[in-house]
């Protein structure tokens, strides 16, 4: 606890007082962050309550503390799921945490700008039942002010395709951690292509075992890293259709 305190004390310096504020306060911001992300690793579903309601309390913002605690937490997660450390059981109760932290920090998240309501339809590829990725993709669009269709996970190819019909245009977003559903993705686009409809939706893809390269291959239209590359791509879509 010393050493920490003795951390901020000298995190806090500055030539002015506004300097000062400035500095303690982002150290304070990386602080929580990285206490978000530890209780998701750690499974600490109390310990994620906490470090949320401080981030309200202490006027922080919620979407920067969702994309830079929570999912980096889960991306530490997703990281010793990929390297046997971490089995189904500990990614369910490290899921559960970010949950808790998440439903203390989503009211106050502010509308970003962009979206203009463009629908994107979201889900899982059939075969994959893990969801925690899309969810937060999820998270984020809605927070960027976009309309979300989320299909959930283990989704058939022909319920992406039956959706886009219903929708006319927008964006189709599709994960997967597995690259044994890998091809599915590949389908999703010969379908659309099939339906008349590939012109009308743009398709990102993400996931694990999900790469810019394999993008290309199957003729996706981007490669979304994380949750936040894919907002930024969505958004970069939307002002160009604009």
């Amino acid at each position: 606890m010393l050493s920490r305190l003795f951390y901020r004390a000298r995190a806090c310096k500055g030539e002015t007082e506004v300097e000062k504020d400035k500095t303690c306060g982002d150290a304070r911001r990386a602080e929580l962050f990285a206490d978000l992300a530890a209780a998701v690793d750690g499974m600490d579903e109390q310990g994620a309550v906490a470090a949320a309601h401080a981030v309200v309390e202490e006027g922080i913002d919620a979407y920067e503390a969702i994309t830079g605690g929570l999912s980096k937490g889960m991306q530490t997660v997703s990281d010793k799921y990929e390297t046997g450390v971490y089995f189904v059981p500990e990614i369910l109760l490290c899921a559960d945490a970010m949950y808790a932290a998440m439903d203390v920090l989503k009211p106050h998240i502010k509308a970003r700008g962009g979206g203009g309501g463009t629908a994107v339809v979201i889900g899982v590829i059939e075969g994959d039942i893990h969801d925690i990725g899309k969810n937060i993709v999820k998270l984020m669009l809605e927070a960027a002010g976009f309309r979300i269709h989320d299909l959930g996970n283990d989704v058939p190819v022909g319920a992406f395709v039956e959706k886009a019909r219903e929708i006319g245009s927008g964006i189709i977003a599709v994960s997967t951690l597995m690259s044994t559903t890998m091809p599915g993705m590949g389908r999703l686009i010969e379908s659309l292509a099939s339906a008349g409809l590939r012109e009308d939706f743009q398709v990102m893809i993400g996931g694990g075992p999900v790469s810019a390269s394999f993008a290309e291959k199957i003729g996706a239209d981007a490669h979304g890293a994380n949750a936040m590359e894919a907002v930024r791509i969505a958004a970069a879509w939307e002002e160009a259709r604009v």
